[in-house]
């Protein structure tokens, strides 16, 4: 079984903490393998605990969207702070008192997933006031070797991307704070406390660990899978299965053609998937109690699926064919007033008007295999596991 950051500290009694006064930025699924959270193992340590601060989704996850914001409070032993409310990056006064900040949180190698973004908030935070930074390392659950495109451009800046990364960036949450403070934030002190028993080939089911929901639309390892795709349907009006038991394993809106769809897309021969025509009803989010047709993915081989390019590919035929929902969102969207979702989402405007002028593959196919030869270069120094 791998053993996670928080296990290898734990079997110190957390000894490094001693002394300490200390906060910890985590959620629901920061638990160990015998699923008590990483929080109930600190106090039972009797480590001082000053502080706890939660992401979006709140601590326990229980806010179900994006932008829906949630605030702390007190509860005697330990101040709570929201992450993903008033603030989304630490105040001096929420730091106060802090002798390191500690985090904990889980990850799923998307760029727009915004854990990934409270760290860098927090490391931005903590290296202006001088507090040392503890990342305890877990597990990439999509594998640390595939990666995908496209890179996302400065311009496009918003929570889900505030530095250029790659759409699936293949690294650990401990190597993207390992990046950080070599681009970002060079006067952060950063410790990261590795894994054992994790390589980068292994995907969820290998580490042998409980999987634990990060948020709540991301109930299994095979949304995951899909998500590095399947996130930019968020930006256009098509409903990508929230409301669903299935959220982003399955999409569409009334009135697709499932069969001419699932035709289509099986036709292209993308590795690692099958599409099988599906109709569902959300209960809530876009087209709530409307029926909906479109595709549910079947990934037959996690190792080899391409989520992004046959992403690309099925939002290109909806548009193609002008189905409901096809169309782009309005702003806002994650505190971003001024541009388009979709855009926010791939990263580059260029890359949506391939998807609205019906381009042809290997313009895409030529962009990402670009942005992911640089990428896999510059992120070398930063990898911590074979």
């Amino acid at each position: 079984m791998t053993i996670v950051g928080a296990e290898v500290w734990a079997a110190a009694d957390f000894a490094a903490l001693r002394g300490k006064r200390v906060g910890l930025v985590m959620n629901q699924a920061s638990i160990l393998s015998d699923y008590s959270f990483t929080l109930d193992a600190m106090l039972a340590a009797q480590v001082d605990l000053v502080a706890v601060f939660g992401p979006q989704h709140g601590l326990w996850g229980h806010t179900q969207d994006n932008m829906i914001e949630w605030e702390g409070g007190g509860s005697g032993a330990y101040r709570i702070h929201s992450l993903y409310g008033e603030h989304r990056e630490p105040t001096p006064e929420m730091l106060t008192g802090l002798d390191c900040l500690v985090i904990d949180l889980p990850d799923v190698g998307a760029r727009y997933y915004t854990f990934i973004w409270t760290l860098a908030l927090c490391m931005k935070a903590c290296a202006a006031l001088g507090l040392p930074v503890i990342l305890l390392d877990r597990p990439n659950p999509i594998g640390g070797v595939s990666v995908e495109g496209p890179r996302m451009k400065a311009e496009m800046e918003s929570f889900v991307g505030l530095f250029p990364i790659v759409a699936r960036h293949g690294m650990t949450i401990g190597e993207i704070a390992r990046w950080l403070q070599a681009t970002q934030f060079p006067n952060c002190s950063l410790e990261v406390v590795p894994m054992t028993s994790w390589n980068r080939a292994m995907h969820w089911p290998d580490t042998g660990r409980p999987w634990a929901m990060p948020s709540p639309n991301m109930p299994t390892y095979e949304t995951a899978l899909v998500y590095p795709g399947m996130c930019l349907v968020e930006g256009t009006k098509l409903s990508e299965g929230r409301g669903t038991t299935r959220p982003f394993e399955i999409f569409g809106a009334p009135g697709v053609d499932a069969y001419a769809f699932a035709l289509e897309m099986n036709s292209l021969g993308l590795p690692g998937v099958t599409f099988r025509p599906y109709s569902f009803e959300p209960t809530f989010h876009k087209f709530a109690k409307r029926l909906c047709s479109g595709l549910h993915w079947h990934v037959t081989d996690p190792q080899t699926v391409v989520s992004v390019e046959s992403t690309f590919l099925a939002l290109q035929y909806l548009w193609r064919h002008r189905v409901e929902g096809a169309e782009v969102q309005d702003p806002p969207y994650e505190y971003v007033w001024d541009r388009r979702p979709l855009d926010l989402l791939t990263g580059d405007p260029e890359l949506s008007a391939w998807i609205e002028e019906d381009r042809p593959r290997d313009e895409l196919k030529h962009r990402m295999i670009g942005d992911l030869e640089a990428w896999c270069e510059e992120r070398k120094e930063f990898l911590l596991y074979d």
